[in-house]
């Protein structure tokens, strides 16, 4: 699925996401457009939530998250903090969801950023029934070991 499809998925079901996402979102836009010394770029989705007072930037990713991206959204959240954040509002939080995350790559990549950068990895749909068993079964008896 390419990003643009996802992207335009997501904004036809915008009320059920928002939903999802909790209370205090409010959209601001998809494809924000950033401008930085004549280079363009475009944060796919941007909502501001007025609980927390921060902006909220989510970049979708269908391909296995690589360590430039982390860097995008770093630029990004910068871009937010230093030119459309208001007194009062608090800083920026990247989220990128991505359907390939790599935990090490993401220690990495992230380590030593002060800002709230965020990578979560998504599924577009839910895994057959046998497999969801399987894996709630594997859970539990993690969690009965445990004890």
């Amino acid at each position: 699925m390419k990003e643009s499809k996802l992207r335009g998925q997501l904004l036809d079901k915008l009320q059920q996401f928002l939903l999802e996402l909790g209370k205090g979102f409010a959209f601001v836009g998809r494809q924000y457009r950033i401008t930085l010394n004549n280079s363009h770029f475009r944060v796919d989705l941007v909502f501001y939530h007025y609980i927390l007072k921060c902006f909220v930037l989510i970049d979708l990713k269908v391909d296995k998250l690589k360590h430039h991206d982390i860097g995008q959204m770093n630029m990004y959240i910068n871009y937010f903090k230093a030119e459309e954040n208001r007194e009062g509002d608090n800083e920026p939080i990247g989220v990128i969801l991505t359907t390939d995350k790599d935990e090490i790559l993401v220690e990495y990549a992230t380590g030593g950023l002060t800002n709230q950068l965020f990578i979560s990895k998504y599924q577009l749909y839910l895994p057959d029934k046998t497999a969801l068993e399987k894996q709630v079964r594997a859970i539990l008896e993690d969690n009965e070991t445990a004890l």
